[in-house]
This record gives structure tokens, sequence and C-alpha cells, in this order.
């Protein structure tokens, strides 16, 4: 079957990549600890984690976003009692459970960002091979979600999935941070692919927890942001004299000549708590 572009649809064939990616979603949280320093080994391809569950028992349920032809579905059928496949694509879901029979798997045709993740009941994991353009959304739908994932395994474009687990931060990776632990998995070569996607994908794999700041705090935030590239004085003007602004960042050891980028989350917090 073809594949479309407009979509973002790029399909990965590697099983030993698709059983990893699969093998992230059951991991026990202790190996999420070291994959970080194994996965730095590997430029392209599939990293060094080997099978972590331990057991032959599978887990609960999975939630996959995008199955597409359904490599990554296979993969998780083998791991989870129950799958739960969001295919946009008409046709892939129409054809997704004739790939499949006798499993327990569940095919919805719809729209991930407007699919109701309240309709599941039990615990559940979010995985997916994502289309680009669209990680930022899906990424805060599952961390806003009223019943958010136990944990969500993410493969996205590598330049994204290092902005989130940078030192120095984004819009994305504060909202990340939180809601969530993130972890980097493998690397995966533009070449794994058909067709090949311009760039390299990563792994990403986030555990939710509860918000460490006030959603009130992100307000803030994304005004901050608003010209990423600017000193967040130029930023923040309109919110206080440039004078107070500055007295406000000395108070609170913050350099006049920081960017939005340079700023932790409790530094934000504190600003905010300032400026309120």
């Amino acid at each position: 079957m073809k594949n479309n572009k407009s979509l973002g649809q790029h399909w990965l064939k590697n099983r030993a990549i698709l059983d990893q990616i699969a093998e992230y979603a059951i991991m026990p949280r202790e190996y999420l600890d070291v994959i970080n320093d194994q996965e730095k080994k590997y430029e392209t391809g599939v990293g060094v984690v080997e099978s972590a569950s331990k057991s032959s028992d599978k887990q609960g349920c999975a939630v996959e976003i995008g199955p597409g032809l359904g490599t990554l579905t296979s993969s998780l059928l083998k791991r989870f009692n129950r799958v739960i496949a969001v295919e946009y694509d008409k046709n892939l879901a129409n054809n997704l459970p004739k790939s499949f029979p006798g499993t327990n798997l569940e095919v919805v045709w719809a729209d991930f960002l407007s699919f109701d993740l309240n309709q599941i009941t039990e615990a559940y994991v979010a995985v997916g091979n994502i289309p680009y353009y669209i990680t930022s959304p899906i990424i805060e739908k599952l961390l806003y979600a009223e019943n958010t994932p136990k944990r969500i395994v993410l493969l996205i474009q590598k330049e994204v999935a290092e902005r989130i687990i940078s030192p120095r931060k984004s819009l994305l990776s504060l909202m990340v941070e939180n809601r969530a632990n993130a972890y980097a998995g493998a690397i995966v070569s533009r070449n794994e692919f058909i067709p090949p996607p311009k760039v390299d994908s990563k792994v990403i794999i986030m555990e939710p927890h509860a918000p460490l700041v006030r959603e009130e705090v992100f307000g803030l935030i994304k005004v901050g942001f608003s010209s990423p590239r600017k000193k967040l004085l130029h930023n923040l003007v309109h919110l206080r004299p440039a004078k107070t602004l500055k007295e406000i960042f000395v108070e609170l050891g913050i350099s006049l000549g920081a960017r939005p980028a340079d700023l932790s989350l409790l530094d934000w917090e504190r600003l905010y708590q300032r400026l309120k």
C-alpha cells in the first residue's frame, strides 16, 4: 500500500527496531535510568536494550497512534493483552484488522487529536511512530489528558527529541518537564524508513507525573518564548517597566542578558510569583 505523504507517513519495517520500541513500553522503570548512556553509543539503528520484561506474561492495554501498515502493531500485540490502534487513514484502518485475525486488536478510524481518551477505562500506555508535524500537539494531548497514560513512547524527529531532554529549555521541553520524566531511547536512521524522511528519528519515553508548577506559570512562559532568540527582558517589557523587571531579575539571580531558553522551570515559577 502506498504511503500518504500529506499525512507524514513513513513506514518503519526493521523488526529489531520495532520490537525495541515495544520493549520501551513495558520496560521496568529502573531500566529507563540507564538507557540514555547506552544509546549514546549509537549513531543509527537499534541500540543495546535487550528484553526487559523478564516475563512471558502480557501487559495490559496499549494505545497505538497511527498504526499504518501495522508493523509496530505486531510487536505490541506480542506484549499487550489489548491494543487500541487509532488510525486517521480510512483505508489503512479498514485493512488493519485483516492482518491480525483472532487478536485483541481494536482499530478506531479517527484523528488521534480528536480521539476521546476518556473512553479508555483501564491503565494504558501510548505508543506510536508519529508524523513529525504534529509531534507537539500529540505530546500535549497525552500529558494533559484526564486519564494520562502511565507511559508514552514516541518515535519522533531526532532534533525534537533531543530538544526535549536538553538542559537548554524550550516551550515544549518545559511542558514535558512539568508533567513527565523524559528519557532518550534509540536513534533510528532515516534509511530505515520507506520512503526515507529527510532527517533521522529518535525514541522519546515519558513517564507522566503530577504537574510541578501551576498551569498559570505557562501563560508567562509562552509570553517569554514569543521571541525565543531575544533577551527575555525585551519579551516582558509590556508586563512591567524595564527598570522594575531588571530589579526583579537581579533579586531572583537571573542574568539581565538571559534568553528564554536559559531559565529553568523553577526560575519561571519564581518569576511568575514576583510578577503576579
